[in-house]
């Protein structure tokens, strides 16, 4: 049996992560980190919350009070905003201020090939450390990462997926995972791409005391990137952010390619997708309840999104769900001819039977750490769907 629940839908569909592999049990972060690394098939089972935060000392360093915050701060509104760790490649635009953060929110978990990464229950909690996923065929199910120096701009991502050199990793699944309280990408897919990948069922909570846009909702959410990059977004509940949720693409050069489907956006002050140069994104069957800017207009993005069910014929060969929109400005598709990138994942695209648009049930659990039981996001058509087991692990067949 295994300790994942269901199969990876949409375009992971087929992955397999540590598959039969005895389940290790780590019970020091020596251990979590020795286990997550190589490539040696591997099953992890996450049964308490690991604590990062002073495991690797703090730093004291000169960094930047960007003008928004500065101009947060003499609003006097209760909100605070971010200050940033300054990266050599761009300019401070604020003052310089002397900034304190935990190093281990900086240094991610690494992650190779050929692992199941699992909570039990909602016991998986990563306190203070995110992950870098290098490696292909890996599972990443039912775990919460939270408090990544949520203070401050570049304080961490939660979770990077980054090949080794110019090599995109490949079967990547990311399921009923929560994240909350960071300093930059809820996730980020850097410019190696990746194929292969599903988000899916999970919670992306973006209250934060500290946001970039002054009102408690977290700016950074994705950041999808890459010279090939594949992505399915569905079944997830993305919540009280202010931008870049998703950001796909923006190099020239590159191709991101996402089907985001049956997804929960809720309560952003800001915009949702940012599509931009070289980005290719099908949005069907999502609700927008509250999003001040479903789009952000960006001529040089692509995304289709489906005026009529019919409109989604001639790219994918079927009928779209429609989007709904409720409380909150117009959601406009861009150069919606420009379909020819969906065409090499067109049957993965249609493996997954999206349903109509609908809110989420936030008190279901059915998106998030702890309930495995009651997904959005169906499994795989072609493979069994997982139920939780009393113990808060999901046995699948």
């Amino acid at each position: 049996a295994s300790v994942v629940s269901g199969t990876a839908p949409g375009f992971a569909a087929g992955t397999t992560g540590g598959g039969n592999a005895k389940p290790v049990v780590p019970s020091s972060i020596q251990e979590l980190a020795a286990a997550l690394g190589g490539n040696e098939p591997r099953v992890i089972v996450l049964k308490k919350e690991f604590r990062f935060v002073g495991t690797e000392g703090s730093k004291k360093e000169k960094g930047c009070r960007p003008k928004n915050n500065i101009d947060c701060i003499a609003k006097k509104s209760g909100f605070l905003g971010q200050d940033t760790i300054q990266p050599s490649f761009s300019q401070c635009d604020g003052s310089w201020i002397d900034i304190t953060y935990d190093k281990a929110a900086t240094n991610p978990l690494i992650v190779g090939s050929n692992k199941t990464l699992v909570g039990e229950g909602s016991k998986g909690v990563l306190n203070g450390k995110g992950l870098m996923i290098t490696g292909s065929n890996v599972i990443i199910q039912n775990i919460h990462i939270t408090n990544l120096n949520p203070h401050l701009v570049w304080g961490g991502d939660a979770i990077t997926i980054r090949g080794n050199g110019n090599v995109a990793p490949k079967g990547i699944w990311i399921d009923h995972v929560k994240i909350s309280n960071i300093g930059r990408q809820m996730i980020v897919v850097n410019f190696s791409g990746a194929t292969g990948l599903t988000i899916s069922n999970s919670d992306f909570d973006g209250n934060t005391k500290y946001s970039t846009s002054c009102d408690g909702r977290h700016y950074w959410g994705f950041l999808i990137l890459g010279k090939r990059t594949e992505l399915s977004l569905i079944g997830n509940y993305i919540h009280h952010t202010s931008g870049r949720s998703p950001k796909i693409g923006g190099h020239d050069g590159e191709t991101s390619v996402v089907h985001a489907a049956n997804n929960y956006f809720s309560e952003n002050s800001g915009h949702a997708f940012d599509v931009a140069t070289g980005g290719y994104v099908l949005a069907e069957g999502n609700y927008f309840d509250s999003v001040k800017q479903p789009t952000i207009d960006d001529p040089k993005g692509n995304f289709l999104v489906p005026y009529a069910a019919g409109d989604c014929r001639a790219v994918i060969g079927r009928d779209c769900k429609l989007n709904v929109v409720a409380k909150s400005g117009a959601l406009k598709g861009n150069s919606q001819g420009k379909g020819s990138q969906f065409v090499n994942v067109k049957s993965l695209i249609n493996q997954y039977k999206v349903t109509a648009a609908t809110k989420l049930a936030v008190g279901a659990g059915n998106f998030g750490v702890g309930n495995l039981g009651n997904n959005a996001a169906q499994s795989s058509p072609k493979q069994s769907t997982g139920s939780l087991g009393n113990s808060g692990a999901a046995q699948s067949s």
